[in-house]
């Protein structure tokens, strides 16, 4: 049975961390599933990690329903949450399409959006429709060429008006917020405020859960780490040792071996040679 909203909102009540991984595959999620990860996110970040774009700008609303499908069909608990996709929530109408696919069409039981007041009137009819929607305040990676990409909310002004995005979207009935790049007693004093769970991701240990993107916590890439993310694996070096390994070997001519080999009655191949000789 999976995991649901109010079992994610219980886990704040009791003072658990609440531990979110992305996925963006089948294989990945039954991974996730299978360690125990209790939300699995479908993160438009897949427009840099899985499709090579340089932001999350690109990713389509086809993209995010293509690779939810995949997730939803890899796990058996986990609560999939999809994003939705730049420019597909500008209004209500806008929203309830997009978050009809993601729901319906690829099977995702939550969806995620970025920002704050402005689009909590958004959030608001999304919930009494029926839809679990978790927000997302901070660095929000949509807006990328309008803010780059630095810690949000160092500043007066920018701290006030972050607290106010956060309480307007619990108030709007998000289950839950993401907390992006935000100075750490920042996110504390959000969190301490909020009755519903904050998830950070480089916002400091206060936060009631963590998100880390699958290809950074694995170490899939080889050279670069995002100040924010632990590395529990080096799997880039660990497939590459592989690969390097597979090529030798192919080239040497030492796999595949019989062991790799399936065997057929000598007399039926021959039998198949006749036949062929008598056609030709």
């Amino acid at each position: 049975m999976r995991i649901t909203i109010l079992d994610v909102q219980k886990m704040k009540a009791r003072g658990e961390r609440i531990p979110m991984v992305t996925a963006y595959d089948y294989t990945s999620a039954q991974i996730a599933d299978r360690a125990g990860v209790p939300l699995l996110l479908v993160g438009d970040s897949l427009g840099m990690v899985v499709l090579g774009h340089s932001s999350t700008v690109p990713v389509t609303l086809d993209e995010m329903v293509h690779h939810i499908r995949a997730v939803v069909r890899g796990s058996e608990r986990a609560l999939v949450i999809g994003d939705l996709p730049f420019l597909t929530y500008t209004n209500v109408d806008e929203a309830i399409a997009a978050t009809r696919r993601v729901i319906q069409e690829a099977g995702a039981q939550a969806v995620k959006l970025e920002g704050g007041v402005a689009v909590a009137p958004i959030v608001a009819r999304l919930v009494e429709l029926g839809v679990p929607v978790m927000g997302h305040i901070g660095f929000t990676p949509q807006s990328v060429h309008q803010i780059g990409t630095r810690v949000q909310g160092r500043s007066a002004e920018q701290a006030a008006r972050l607290i106010e995005d956060a309480l307007a979207l619990e108030a709007a009935g998000a289950f839950a917020i993401v907390l992006e790049l935000l100075p750490a007693p920042l996110a504390r004093e959000i969190t301490g405020r909020l009755r519903i769970p904050t998830i950070g991701i480089g916002a400091g240990v206060d936060c009631d859960g963590q998100v880390q993107v699958w290809h950074d916590l694995l170490g899939l890439y080889s050279d670069f780490v995002p100040r924010h993310a632990k590395r529990y694996a080096s799997l880039a070096e660990t497939i590459g040792a592989a690969l390097a390994s597979y090529v030798a070997e192919v080239r040497a001519g030492s796999f595949p071996t019989a062991e790799h080999s399936s065997t057929m009655d000598e007399a039926a191949l021959r039998a198949a040679l006749e036949q062929l000789r008598r056609q030709g």
